[in-house]
């Protein structure tokens, strides 16, 4: 029973630590409605006590899986990770110095703890090393973003080409 305080305090960072975390709190749980109907059972002779709580263990074990499971999905659909704010990002961007525009971003997850972002900048005066250790340094300290690639155009039609073009 003890074992699940082992994954407890580093379940709400990293998925695998979350699956493990629930999986031994799922066998706890389970361990212990066992020995609760065991000796509910005995003292009452009420044997419906076993399928009721089996049922409400299997219902604590679906709610608490559903979100590890939908969080998963994520992780494989490349989608933006929970607790990321995708336009907040876009509006950080947009309001460095000299950034006009932002377009082509996409915020994904590499692992269940390293975020990563690409995107297209707009910035007339064009960028410079220390420009893009700002922008870097902004996405890590505001999102914890550690893994950013930035294109910085000049012009906003640097990637407006026209199908035909596009060969």
């Amino acid at each position: 029973m003890a074992a699940p305080l082992l994954f407890a305090r580093g379940r709400h960072g990293d998925l695998n630590v979350r699956g493990a975390y629930l999986h031994m709190a799922a066998d706890a749980g389970v361990s212990l409605g066992v020995v609760v109907a065991a000796l509910l059972i005995m003292v009452t002779g009420w044997l419906w006590l076993d399928p009721a709580i089996s049922l409400c263990i299997a219902a604590v074990v679906l709610v608490s899986g559903w979100e590890l499971a939908r969080d998963s999905l994520n992780l494989a659909m490349d989608a933006v990770p929970k607790g990321i704010d995708l336009p907040e990002v876009k509006d950080f961007l947009a309001g460095l110095d000299g950034v006009l525009e932002v377009h082509d971003l996409h915020i994904w997850a590499m692992s269940t703890n390293e975020t990563a972002l690409t995107a297209h900048l707009v910035r007339p005066g064009g960028h410079d090393d220390a420009f893009l250790h700002h922008v870097c340094a902004g996405l890590s300290l505001r999102f914890g973003i550690h893994h950013a690639t930035l294109q910085v155009e000049v012009s906003g039609e640097t990637c407006k080409l026209a199908p035909a073009e596009m060969v």
